[in-house]
């Protein structure tokens, strides 16, 4: 497979290469598909998530958010009150 850069590609490539992170262009490609495929991967399992609320949301499975923000401050506040006696 051959592949074309533009300028500005081969440029920040280059200049990757120059910080001496990289020894190589294919060493920055190779990063960028790293970060390429684990962005894929978190906005698929965020999509599979928000199938998951929906779903819940539609067959009536929620919780009031007021009452979830007062049990967390409830939590937050029993661990500082937990802290302060050690």
């Amino acid at each position: 497979m051959t592949i074309s850069l533009k300028p500005e590609h081969e440029h920040f490539i280059q200049s990757q290469i120059e910080t001496g992170q990289y020894t190589n262009p294919d060493e920055v490609i190779s990063e960028a598909f790293k970060l390429l495929f684990q962005r894929e991967n978190r906005l698929k399992e965020l999509r599979e998530k928000i199938a998951i609320g929906t779903q819940q949301i539609a067959q009536g499975q929620i919780q009031d958010g007021e009452a979830v923000f007062a049990m967390l401050q409830r939590k937050i506040d029993g661990m500082a009150n937990s802290e302060e006696l050690f």
